[in-house]
């Protein structure tokens, strides 16, 4: 039996103390299978993006189990959870948060000799050529165009080869056709390599091109239904 690339169990979370503490999350339960591309949709402080941040590890929930690739992340102590996410879990932002001070390269490359690879500069190489930047490898992001510095970011996701793919917002700071053009890599076979994708967007056209969209409401799933998509 194929585990699931993602499983959420009774998920909640809380953030901020007493008289200002918000509840996030309520009771959140997802399953994703891998290969598959589901989006996250709903009004904004519905708790999209909270979702995407517990999946990646990067928030832990107050209650409830979330497993990725059936690794229960709880289980993890924080440096082996940094290592689990390192090589499984790919994140792109809305904000590009490159490193100023690094080129193209440099930016793919970090993460790979973090986690040890003797072959990183190698594979960021390879890694933005597939973007389209070979011509771009040593400039430095304020040299770049905001499709190129995200680009650039979904570049450095997708170096490690990871299991599971996060985009939050991936093209909220860019223009239609720019956004398309990042979308279109994204979804491109070649390009995941198989990884599943958990996109959060605000574009109905964006979230048509997954194979599922979840909808949230007041730090719930409210559906999560396929797409449909008339012919």
């Amino acid at each position: 039996m194929t585990l699931p690339a993602v499983a959420m169990r009774s998920v909640d979370l809380s953030l901020g103390r007493g008289a200002a503490r918000v509840h996030i999350l309520r009771g959140v339960s997802l399953t994703i299978a891998k290969g598959e591309a589901v989006g996250v949709v709903g009004a904004s402080g519905s708790g999209k993006s909270t979702l995407l941040m517990i999946m990646a590890g990067l928030e832990r929930p107050d209650k409830g189990e979330v497993r990725i690739d059936g690794v229960r992340l709880g289980d993890l102590s924080e440096d082996a959870l940094a290592s689990f996410r390192g090589a499984r879990v790919g994140i792109v932002f809305q904000s590009f948060h490159l490193i100023p001070t690094m080129t193209a390269l440099e930016n793919v490359a970090a993460p790979l000799e973090l986690a040890g690879a003797g072959d990183a500069l190698e594979r960021a190489r390879a890694e933005l050529q597939q973007m389209g930047l070979g011509e771009r490898l040593d400039h430095y992001p304020a040299q770049l165009s905001g499709g190129e510095q995200q680009r650039v970011a979904l570049a450095r996701a997708l170096s490690p080869r990871p299991s599971l793919l996060i985009a939050d917002e991936p093209t909220g700071n860019l223009d239609e056709a720019t956004g398309r053009a990042i979308m279109d890599l994204m979804f491109d076979p070649s390009a995941r390599r198989g990884a599943t994708l958990a996109l959060v967007t605000h574009d109905p056209a964006l979230a048509e091109r997954c194979d599922r969209v979840i909808r949230m409401r007041s730090g719930a799933i409210e559906a999560a239904a396929p797409v449909s998509i008339p012919a």
